[in-house]
């Protein structure tokens, strides 16, 4: 018995890709709209040493210290020397914290003194969360326009936070 296997030459056989493609065009557009939801942004900041001291610095009179309040945002300068007290401005939301004031008083500050590259940040304890990561932006860096360009100027880009409460009460003694 002799078998033999003759195969047709006239034959392709043709791969049904329909269900994969149907996939891919559902799976694509998912994937790229979650993308947009999941970009992250850190910011830097430096935590209390823990001696219980302020920010390490050469000259303890060189702190530059930002105060958020429930009514306005207080510079300092050098160290409990009040430089402007900005008060909260009514915007479409409602009352916030004059933000663009405060880059202005810190651009005048960082001319002063344009090596100093840490600052203190303090707030109270019912401030919210976004007017403090508001504050930090503002604390960092400003955009300015440079030949038709925006561009981003460091301000003082090393961050500490602190309780204002102590603060204010060393300040009324």
């Amino acid at each position: 018995m002799n078998f033999k296997y003759k195969a047709k030459d006239d034959e392709v056989a043709d791969i049904d890709v329909t269900s994969f493609m149907n996939l891919m065009i559902v799976l694509v557009p998912v994937l790229l709209l979650s993308m947009t939801f999941t970009q992250t942004t850190v910011l830097e900041i430096k935590l209390p040493e823990l001696t219980g001291g302020g920010v390490a610095s050469d000259d303890p009179q060189s702190k530059l210290e930002v105060e958020l309040t429930a009514d306005s945002v207080k510079v300092y300068y050098p160290e409990n020397t009040l430089v402007q007290d900005i008060p909260k401005i009514q915007t479409e939301e409602g009352m916030d914290y004059d933000y663009r004031q405060l880059s202005l008083v810190l651009q005048a500050v960082k001319a002063k003194v344009p090596e100093k590259q840490d600052i203190l940040l303090r707030s109270e304890l019912d401030i919210d969360y976004q007017h403090i990561v508001g504050a930090m932006d503002t604390l960092k860096s400003y955009k300015t326009v440079v030949a038709a360009s925006v561009v981003e100027i460091e301000l003082f880009p090393e961050i500490s936070l602190d309780d204002a409460r102590k603060v204010v009460k060393a300040r009324s003694l």
